[in-house]
């Protein structure tokens, strides 16, 4: 099992899962630095020791032989397995040689011990700096956080405003710590694979010609060191075309909303705040929190508790949640849920309002619905056809990004995978025959929009005016279409593969066309959503954002009506019976005073989280819910 993979999005999360992961690639530098420096231990030996040649040798090749190599990621390309199985043939190199004994070995300091230090101390060093840094920005962070989230919602907007303006800046101070210590530790790992084994190779090479039976030995080696030479300069140029990608990834990462939700597992996911009552008062602590929308499964760790073992989250079932109303309480970014597991609600606080929305909306919480008219159908559909070089432009990418992950969450592909793989064979007939499998395997409102989109790029093709060609279409509408659930550095390299099936599903339209059967009475739907696309491209270079925002309209009225009916009135509570654990001193004229002891009547929810309506001393008022215990 290979080293987990590192996402520049998980610096934005910083889940205790991602902490998990970076430790594995911590050790392993660890681990690594402690071999360079054994393997530059051995090396001087050899230099400084000729009567203890033989042994140093063995030694030396023994520790070749029990390395082992870990790349990152669950499968290696064959020129990492050559160059994680070179130490071993390394190894029995050396034994061979060893049995020789001839002279001292020359120039090994230059070619084998100054640039394994050199890789030591100028590249793992430099990790082990990004993590210093790192460590210190997360605490300045955290510290800085609770007390910006402890901040009353009754101090003046602008002493409000100057502390959220700080909190941004700690905030962004420590994702760039994150992101630029996760890119030092993926660049050291990918370097390892050249910088690390070239040395060694260097040394070997010279080793054998100072040995009465180096030529013979050289010779024996040549077929090897070509195919390994040949493997580290395709990791060598592999690490540098990655890079630049990565690099990019990195900075579209950096610039992207801060509250941004990238895809993963989870619905949302993220750490909020709970609010836990006790007798003097409540207290806020913060968990680590996720959601699955399908099976409405809300789970939250608690990551303030020190104990030896792991914490096992809590798991509930999500009844409801709404937005709580500022001046309800003095916290800022609150919400409400109500859970099958638990009598009454539990409140919870966001990192922010952005934040607080997005979870509002992964939990389909309650929030102002805002009515919005149908968009009247004005405009042509053939509308912008001809235009030279259309959707070359793409729209602004955060919007974009936020877009599709709001709209394709709904309906995703899930052929992506059989979609790259089918394409990577080099029979063209085959290829036509996988995609009319695949495309038939559709969901039916997937087969209509796909036939839809891809007769207008067929009709598009053919008007030569706009100078677009099937190519053309392929290298826009692939990572588009084709889009893979998360946008990493693993997904990066599928991009060619979907070209290519974009291209495929054009050039063959009329092979594949008879299984995207359309229903006539769901075309209408779908041409009006075309509809508004076609005028979108006409009437802005931002064709790719508009098309997503038509797509995202077209589904809001269909969510919305699902809201409306979801919801039922609830039966009237009945009231029952309770009694005070402890004293409370009412703070408003809706609350009710009474002593340790006092007996209640008529006792029910309110539609006060937290809170019961009850009945005392002939007075009806509000009781804290944790105060008492039912009869």
């Amino acid at each position: 099992m290979g080293l987990p993979t590192l996402e520049f999005s998980d610096s934005f999360l910083d889940s205790p899962d991602f902490r998990e992961r970076l430790k594995c690639h911590e050790i392993e530098l660890e681990r690594t630095n402690k071999f360079i420096k054994d393997l530059i231990k051995d090396g001087n030996m050899l230099i400084t020791a000729l009567k203890n040649l033989s042994a140093a040798v063995q030694k030396f090749s023994q520790s070749l032989q029990e390395f082992q190599f870990e790349c990152i990621g669950d499968a290696e390309t064959d020129d990492e397995v050559n160059i994680a199985q070179s130490f071993k043939e390394f190894s029995q190199l050396l034994t061979t040689v060893e049995e020789e004994r001839r002279r001292l070995i020359q120039n090994a300091d230059d070619v084998l011990i100054t640039p394994l230090e050199r890789f030591r101390k100028e590249q793992i060093g430099a990790a082990k700096e990004g993590k210093k840094k790192f460590d210190k920005e997360t605490e300045k962070y955290y510290c800085t956080l609770e007390r910006h989230l402890s901040l009353s919602s009754k101090k003046k907007e602008a002493y409000l405003q100057e502390a959220d303006t700080q909190i941004d800046k700690e905030r962004q101070l420590f994702y760039d710590a994150s992101l630029e210590y996760v890119f030092k530790i993926q660049e050291v790992q990918e370097k390892k694979k050249f910088e690390f084994v070239e040395p060694l190779l260097a040394f070997l090479q010279g080793l054998f010609t100072f040995y009465h039976e180096g030529y013979e030995l050289a010779h024996e080696f040549e077929p090897y060191k070509q195919q390994l030479q040949f493997n580290l300069q395709n990791t060598r140029n592999n690490f540098m075309s990655t890079k630049q990608e990565v690099e990019k990834l990195m900075k579209r990462i950096r610039s992207a909303d801060q509250d941004y939700k990238p895809p993963g597992q989870w619905t949302m996911e993220g750490f909020l705040y709970v609010q836990e009552k006790r007798p003097l008062g409540c207290t806020w602590t913060r968990h680590y929190c996720t959601y699955e929308k399908g099976s409405k499964t809300f789970t939250m760790s608690n990551t303030e508790t020190k104990s030896a073992g792991k914490q096992v989250p809590e798991m509930f079932k999500l009844k409801s949640c709404i937005r709580r109303k500022t001046d309800s309480i003095d916290k800022r970014f609150c919400f409400d849920i109500e859970v099958m597991e638990r009598h009454g609600v539990m409140t919870l606080q966001a990192l922010s309002e952005s934040n607080r929305r997005l979870w509002l909306e992964a939990m389909d919480g309650k929030e102002p619905v805002r009515n919005s008219a149908c968009w009247s159908l004005k405009y042509s559909f053939w509308a912008g056809l001809t235009t030279m070089g259309l959707y070359r432009i793409g729209g602004v990418n955060s919007k974009v990004q936020k877009l599709m992950t709001t709209v394709f969450f709904y309906e995703p592909l899930d052929h992506f995978i059989s979609f790259c793989l089918f394409s990577e064979s080099d029979d063209q007939n085959y290829r036509v025959c996988a995609v009319h499998a695949l495309v038939h395997k559709l969901p039916e409102r997937n087969k209509e929009m796909l036939e839809l989109l891809i007769k207008h790029l067929v009709t598009y093709v053919l008007l030569q005016s706009n100078l677009m060609t099937v190519s053309n279409l392929g290298v826009i509408f692939g990572p588009t279409l084709m889009r893979s659930q998360e946008e990493t550095v693993a997904a990066m390299m599928n991009i060619k593969f979907q070209n290519i099936v974009m291209e495929i599903l054009i050039e063959n339209f009329n092979k594949v066309s008879h299984c995207l059967a359309l229903n006539v009475h769901k075309i209408d739907n779908c041409r009006i959503l075309l509809s508004h696309f076609y005028f979108a491209q006409h009437n802005s270079p931002n064709t790719l954002f508009l098309f997503n925002s038509c797509l995202y309209c077209f589904r809001v009225a269909a969510r919305a009506l699902l809201f409306e009916n979801a919801s039922s009135p609830q039966s009237v509570p009945v009231g029952r019976d309770a009694k005070a654990m402890y004293s409370c001193e009412a703070e408003h004229s809706h609350e009710l005073s009474f002593p340790q002891g006092a007996h209640f009547s008529n006792v029910y929810p309110s539609v006060e989280p937290g809170w019961l309506q009850a009945t005392y001393e002939g007075k009806k008022g509000l009781i804290p819910e944790n105060y008492v215990v039912f009869l």
